[in-house]
């Protein structure tokens, strides 16, 4: 359980929040499968990396933040909220300026101590609504 909920907190401390590429790899299975709430789906872990920048090129200071994580064997779900500086064009809206913020959840599958999979969902009502408010 703490292996799981270890990976679950670097994932987002280091991963994205830092936007460490090289952690990424360290940390994602080679065959790593990623569903985000912003309809990407990618496969490995340069396939989310390539995902993980444009999100951070969209929204300077992009942040996630846990707020509960449960964990259960091999895998683990983490109830967030992600928030960012709206500073490029970001989900067909050009940049803002706006401070958005919303809330999803994330689950993870874990293998050989490593991510093997991840699918995440997010409020896009509400982070559109920030956006073009």
């Amino acid at each position: 359980m703490t292996e799981g909920r270890n990976l679950v907190e670097v994932f987002y401390a280091e991963v994205w929040n830092r936007a460490d590429e090289d952690r990424a790899r360290d940390i994602l299975a080679p065959d790593f499968r990623f569903r985000g709430s912003l309809g990407a789906e990618k496969v490995g872990p340069e396939g989310f990396i390539a995902y993980m920048r444009d999100v951070h090129r969209g929204l300077g200071d992009y942040t996630c933040i846990i707020d509960d994580v449960v964990v259960e064997g091999a895998r683990a779900a983490a109830r967030m909220r992600f928030t960012g500086r709206h500073r490029a064009l970001f989900q067909g809206v050009a940049a803002t300026g706006r401070q958005v913020t919303w809330a999803g959840a994330a689950f993870f599958e874990f293998r050989d101590g490593r991510i093997a999979d991840l699918w995440v969902l997010g409020d896009l009502i509400e982070l559109k609504r920030q956006l073009e408010a």
